[in-house]
């Protein structure tokens, strides 16, 4: 067996610069200003080619590109990537609905796979809606396609939202 090795170089900022910048910032004015460039995307988008790049109240999009870094190995785009894509949209949608005094963590993320993805498909979005908002739990759901439209996967979440002190 002959291979080629492969090499990618990826930079970001600091995480804490980013998380820090959107402690006084409601949700949605924190993820706007990483839309518009304001403030950095987050490490993660770097490391696994995806970036947030739309936003309002109660929604979130993001945009990725799969590669064959992300592969499986049986050659196909590991899971793990259409997870994330979700989690994070589904996230940033219940994100968007805190004020600057709320935070939130993941709590149950259910995720359905049901098409391959490979290098070949091409950039991917992954677009979520809040489904409900109380005062202690929130849901959202979330789909991702490819540049046809094309159904690849598709969730839920459910987040804790917490009071910061």
């Amino acid at each position: 067996m002959t291979t080629t090795n492969r090499t990618r170089t990826i930079e970001w900022q600091d995480p804490m610069t980013i998380a820090r910048a959107g402690q006084s910032l409601s949700g949605l004015a924190f993820l706007s200003a990483i839309v518009e460039g304001k403030i950095p995307q987050p490490p993660i988008g770097q490391t696994l080619d995806f970036a947030l790049v739309g936003v309002g109240e109660g929604t979130a999009r993001f945009r990725g590109v799969p590669g064959e870094h992300h592969y499986n190995p049986i050659g196909v785009v590991h899971g793990g990537f259409a997870a994330t894509l979700l989690d994070s949209a589904m996230g940033c949608a219940v994100m968007s609905t805190l004020d600057e005094k709320t935070g939130y963590t993941t709590s149950d993320l259910s995720i359905r796979l049901l098409r391959a993805i490979t290098a070949e498909t091409g950039p991917v979005m992954a677009e979520a809606r809040l489904i409900h908002r109380g005062r202690r739990v929130a849901t959202a759901e979330g789909s991702l396609r490819d540049e046809a439209g094309r159904l690849l996967a598709h969730g839920t979440t459910s987040c804790i939202l917490l009071l910061r002190e």
